[in-house]
């Protein structure tokens, strides 16, 4: 995974574009179902570091995935959170194209500004 390309998104929007979606519909919090994605940039290896907190609930088989330093279990299913400034990422079997299912929840850190859940 050493060779991965990296994304820097800044913004909820500027995942919304990277996957092909229409721009969310408001621009702290957004609820995706992967198979809404048009653009899947997963078929070599890719890392990701979102400026905004990512909740994830997916089933994926034929990937490898790195949260930080640390390989992942993704075979079964999994509910998955990212804090803002970590990295994530994908490296796809060979040959294969990644074919996601499940939900994404995207939250800018502004959505919980100024609440206990921020503090913490």
């Amino acid at each position: 995974m050493n060779n991965s390309k990296l994304h820097v998104l800044k913004s909820i929007s500027e995942f919304h574009r990277l996957t092909g979606l229409q721009r969310p519909e408001h621009p702290l919090l957004s609820v995706t179902n992967f198979d809404a994605f048009i653009q899947r940039p997963f078929n070599e290896p890719v890392s990701f570091i979102f400026d905004f907190y990512s909740i994830y609930l997916k089933r994926i088989s034929n990937a490898k995935f790195k949260y930080g330093q640390l390989e992942s279990d993704f075979d079964e299913g999994v509910l998955f959170f990212m804090a803002p400034g970590q990295v994530f990422s994908i490296e796809v079997e060979r040959g294969e194209s990644l074919k996601p299912s499940g939900w994404i929840i995207l939250i800018h850190p502004d959505f919980i500004w100024n609440t206990t859940l921020a503090k913490s």
